[in-house]
């Protein structure tokens, strides 16, 4: 069955609203953390609103008028989003750098979209259904292509009941904690319409270089198809776990009990325990080495620390590895322990490490060569404040997220609807691993318990 259409009923662009001239920005040039991800997707997620019961006439365009207005005061601030990528190259000597252009640009883009879906139907099936894709501009872009494409996209999608915002920012330009800083900023901005609203601290946009180096790399390339290539999604199912409070309590004092320990996080035990599960449910053999991998945040691991408002990407791919056998016979709590290892491992001397050596050998992450089989790939965050942004219609109904960045083996961290420690897992598996996952007892015994609270 074909998904539902969503129709594109207008688009525009939007610049930044600065109280006098125009600034001219210098070009920011892109480290080796941005540098990094010019093939992967674009970080797309969304918020499902409800539209509310009161309404008026025409709240749609109500909405999108001060979004208009929001998104332009924010971008005065975040101003890199409103630019595009480009390439600065020569032949003699040899140069080849890329940077965000954030004065030639018609700036960033706003699109309205309707779908003929109710709420419900996005979230009572099993599974997420194929029409979330279309809530999101950019599809299938990577992030070289905003050298084109807009850095920032948003996309209004009015359903039957409900409002679904679907946020697009480019992830060479930013990372998980600069895309929800953006994100809360737009909505805090959005409220604060006609009042005097509370500034926060700015982001900062300048680039962390390491000594001797930046803010001009010169790669070693003398054009894109080098270092990128399109990554299509093989056939998965894509489900939503919860997690509740209660259960995630439990299962990391397991974790710590069994390793006699109180060190290992709620995250690494929830992860820890996908990872087991995950490999049990693809059957894969004893003597095969398992990874599990995770985006580590190096903002507070830097010395000097850099600051929480960095605005750029400031993480790094960091994994444990066990053979499938030995990481089922010792459970979750002994792979908690790995992960906690590796997290704690990331030190500055290991990201600076990182660094040196990505500068004598510069390279490009690849979806293609990440996603495996024998993979678990962990992103985003529980702590991100998700459902703290409100566009006048009340709290977020749920968060989903669009094609972006997924595979057989691909786990998205989500703060749970009603807070207190709770979790959402966007978990995507082949259909067969999938229906494995779904009849394992140690996983689901989790996941039911806190389907009972």
């Amino acid at each position: 069955m074909n998904p539902p259409i969503v129709q594109t009923i207008s688009e525009c662009f939007i610049k930044p609203q600065y109280p006098s001239e125009e600034p001219n920005h210098p070009p920011i040039y892109l480290a080796p953390w941005d540098i990094a991800f010019l093939s992967f997707h674009y970080i797309q997620k969304g918020l499902l609103f409800i539209k509310p019961a009161d309404v008026q006439q025409n709240p749609v365009k109500s909405l999108l008028d001060k979004l208009k207005e929001s998104l332009s005061l924010s971008l005065a601030r975040f101003y890199p989003l409103a630019g595009r990528l480009a390439t600065q190259k020569q032949e003699n000597p040899p140069s080849y750098s890329v940077y965000i252009d954030c004065n030639n640009s018609p700036g960033a883009k706003l699109i309205y979209a309707t779908a003929d879906v109710a709420v419900s139907d996005i979230l009572s099936p099993v599974d997420v259904p194929l029409v979330v894709q279309s809530f999101f501009d950019h599809d299938r872009a990577i992030n070289h292509d905003g050298h084109s494409l807009s850095l920032l996209s948003i996309q209004v999608t009015e359903l039957i009941d409900g409002i679904f915002i679907g946020c697009s920012i480019n992830h060479a330009v930013a990372d998980g904690t600069s895309y929800w800083q953006f994100f809360n900023t737009l909505s805090n901005t959005f409220r604060a319409l006609g009042t005097s609203p509370k500034i926060s601290r700015s982001p900062i946009p300048n680039r962390w270089f390491p000594g001797g180096y930046g803010p001009i790399i010169n790669l070693p390339f003398s054009h894109h198809d080098q270092f990128t290539s399109r990554f299509e999604v093989p056939p998965v199912r894509e489900r939503i776990f919860h997690f509740s409070s209660e259960s995630i309590a439990k299962l990391k004092s397991k974790a710590n009990s069994e390793c006699k320990t109180n060190k290992i996080s709620s995250f690494q035990a929830v992860s820890a325990l996908v990872w087991t599960c995950m490999v049990r449910a693809r059957g894969l053999p004893r003597d095969q080495e398992t990874y599990c991998m995770m985006a580590v945040n190096n903002r507070s691991r830097m010395d000097p620390p850099l600051p929480s408002e960095y605005f750029g990407n400031s993480v790094q791919i960091a994994g444990a590895k066990a053979p499938a056998g030995e990481l089922l016979d010792r459970g979750s709590g002994w792979a908690a322990w790995r992960l906690h290892e590796t997290v704690a491992g990331h030190s500055d001397a290991a990201a600076r490490e990182w660094v040196e050596r990505w500068m004598e050998g510069p390279c490009v992450y690849q979806l293609g060569q990440l996603f495996n089989q024998f993979t678990t790939i962990m992103s985003s965050s529980p702590r991100f404040p998700m459902y703290e942004i409100e566009f006048g219609m009340g709290k977020a109904a749920a968060i989903r997220s669009g094609y972006a960045n997924k595979s057989d083996g691909s786990v998205t961290f989500y703060p749970g609807c009603e807070g207190g420690g709770s979790m959402d897992l966007e978990v995507c598996l082949s259909p067969d691993a999938m229906s494995g996952l779904e009849s394992d007892g140690e996983f689901m015994d989790v996941v039911n318990l806190s389907a009972h609270k």
